[in-house]
């Protein structure tokens, strides 16, 4: 199986994808008088510092176990990299990979100006700056004075579905006295006081929680006791690859007509599967989205599904696969009439970066949230209205450490 450095090499050699100018992507590049006045400005900035830290990310509630991994938690350390110029810009965003290959790189970029490292019409010149890809995105909105989403062609942003990403199995939880269905119901309730209005649901809890026949009797009455309880909220599924195919349609005529927005990696994707899958569904008049790419993307594989319309959202995370490599790819996902989720779970500074990559260049069905609180982050300045998220127009992503 191709892995993510690998799909990586490909979208940066072109072998994978190519901006090709064609009037469906017109909308989302600067005309290039005002790149290159961009370009032109972050010129006189000079890189002279990388520094690295750590934020707090807390959960409002305990997320529990999925198809494949035990409980989750309450919340994440996020690392994160500050960089800073000798103008006195500073840029700070999550850290990609681990903070000891990012240290041999600072020398790579403190001494280089702004504009050699960073290009306003398509992210970061070269792949090896990956793990700074988020910072100097939000490091030329500062220096420019511009949310993300304006450096990739919006005046105004697009605004996307937000979906909340935090129904996993806390039916299950606590093990010495599990909650029940109505824990599910309560935190649905939860989500939908924040101002959601879709929410995935974590299936498959027959892969390894339950025995197959008792997990997925529970997926399909927690399918519909939500779907009662929310009449007017869109439900989303997510297997984690815990299910057969044929485990699957068992799971889909459970639930009979509740309409699934999407159906997310029910199981490790193959053509054969999906094509099976796709069939059924055809038959049944069932009209769900698919989406994968998010666990071990093989991006030959991707490509396959997608040209057989097997495929309907691509999900690679957005950090996984970087901001920049997501521009480039979004313009191959329009040919093939496949729209963008990028997975962001874990942070919910992913998902208000996706809301600028989604602001910026649309084509995205929806968003992942992961609700979180911060002492270490101003988060404030994010809003969710009509089941939507809003980005702020602050510069960069809008997001000021707090200490």
């Amino acid at each position: 199986m191709m892995k993510r450095r690998t799909f990586i090499h490909l979208l940066n050699t072109g072998a994978a994808v190519s901006l090709i100018a064609k009037p469906s992507l017109a909308g989302w590049l600067q005309s290039a008088p005002q790149a290159k006045r961009w370009q032109e400005e972050l010129g006189y900035h000079t890189i002279q510092s990388v520094t690295f830290g750590d934020v707090r990310l807390q959960y409002p509630r305990l997320v529990g176990k999925n198809a494949r991994l035990d409980i989750h938690g309450y919340g994440i350390r996020n690392e994160f990299c500050m960089i800073t110029t000798d103008q006195g810009a500073k840029g700070w965003a999550s850290l990609r990979g681990g903070r000891g290959h990012a240290h041999r790189l600072v020398p790579e970029l403190v001494g280089k100006k702004l504009s050699a490292v960073f290009q306003v019409s398509i992210g970061i010149t070269d792949d090896k700056y990956l793990p700074f890809d988020m910072a100097l995105h939000d490091l030329a909105g500062v220096v420019l004075n511009k949310p993300v989403y304006a450096l990739l062609g919006r005046d105004k942003p697009y605004i996307t579905k937000y979906y909340s990403g935090m129904i996993y199995f806390d039916d299950l939880e606590p093990a010495h006295a599990p909650g029940g269905i109505d824990k599910i119901l309560n935190e649905c309730r939860y989500d939908y006081d924040l101002g959601y209005r879709q929410f995935k649901l974590k299936i498959g809890r027959g892969n390894r929680w339950m025995s197959q026949t008792a997990g997925l009797a529970r997926d399909i009455e927690v399918t519909k006791q939500v779907a009662a309880a929310f009449p007017d909220c869109e439900i989303l599924v997510d297997g984690n690859n815990g299910f057969t195919v044929n485990e699957f349609i068992a799971y889909l005529k459970g639930v009979q007509d509740i309409p699934l927005f999407w159906i997310e990696e029910p199981f490790h994707e193959t053509v054969e599967d999906y094509r099976k899958l796709r069939d059924w569904m055809n038959k049944a008049n069932v009209k769900s989205l698919l989406a994968d790419g998010e666990a071990d993307p093989d991006p030959a594989l991707l490509d396959e599904l997608m040209e057989l319309k097997l495929m309907d959202v691509h999900l690679t995370d957005i950090e996984g696969l970087g901001f920049t490599n997501w521009r480039k790819l979004m313009p191959k996902l329009i040919r093939y009439d496949v729209q963008a989720s990028p997975h962001a779970w874990g942070s919910l500074l992913k998902s208000y970066y996706t809301a600028h990559l989604a602001g910026g260049l649309g084509n995205t069905v929806t968003i992942e949230g992961v609700t979180s609180t911060s002492d270490d982050v101003d988060l404030s300045k994010y809003r969710i209205a009509d089941g939507k998220l809003i980005p702020p127009d602050a510069p960069g992503f809008g997001m000021a450490l707090l200490a």
